[in-house]
């Protein structure tokens, strides 16, 4: 079973940047894909990103152009790098690692806030 483990959240300004990472319990090279997904306060949670076990990406569309994710299977961990970010960027972002059986494992989630 995957555990994974969240990190880099915090309280940033309007505009600013931030780096997610994730990072798996055990190698990320057999593991059919990764992603980002966020809950907002009084929302349901939705898909920020994925990237697939060949490098493929998917985004959502209000993500495009501001957000990359990218993984480095030697240290088993994935990024999320957040840039111009925006007060509705605000929710808990959660890790995702879907296995070749399609089983979905979640990490903690970590905070993320954008507010001046």
């Amino acid at each position: 079973q995957v555990q994974l483990v969240e990190s880099g959240g915090g309280l940033v300004q309007p505009g600013g940047s931030l780096r997610l990472s994730c990072a798996a319990s055990e190698s990320i090279l057999g593991i059919y894909a990764m992603g980002w997904y966020r809950q907002a306060p009084g929302k349901q949670r939705e898909l920020v990103a994925t990237i697939i076990r060949d490098g493929t990406t998917n985004y959502a569309d209000s993500m495009k152009g501001r957000f990359t994710i990218s993984r480095d299977n030697a240290k088993n961990t994935v990024y999320l790098q957040m840039n111009s970010l925006k007060p509705e960027d605000t929710a808990i972002y959660y890790c995702n690692a879907k296995d070749t059986r399609l089983t979905n494992y979640w990490g903690q989630g970590t905070q993320v806030t954008v507010s001046s």
